[in-house]
């Protein structure tokens, strides 16, 4: 089973590692993060234009198909799910 987002992950075992994680939260701040985004040279235009693609898509698609294409692909996505899952305790029993 994934690890939930609400539980916190274990640091890192290596002491300079764990050293360097925490000088990079207590000097992290506002300033950095909005640096990082300025940076992506991605077009705020065309960012806002993909996502107004993808919020038509999905509905549009789900419209066109009837109930039984809708049926299997639900089906084959849980079958996905369930594979990964049987992976991850496979690999975890080892």
């Amino acid at each position: 089973m994934p690890e939930r987002s609400r539980k916190k992950k274990p640091g890192p075992k290596d002491l300079n590692e764990l050293a360097k994680s925490i000088v990079d939260r207590g000097t992290s701040d506002d300033q950095r993060d909005n640096e990082t985004e300025d940076t992506s040279g991605k077009n705020p235009a065309a960012v806002a234009l993909g996502r107004l693609g993808g919020k038509k898509g999905g509905p549009a698609r789900a419209e066109r198909l009837t109930p039984e294409q809708r049926a299997d692909i639900s089906r084959r996505a849980a079958k996905a799910r369930w594979a990964r899952h049987k992976k991850q305790d496979q690999a975890k029993d080892r």
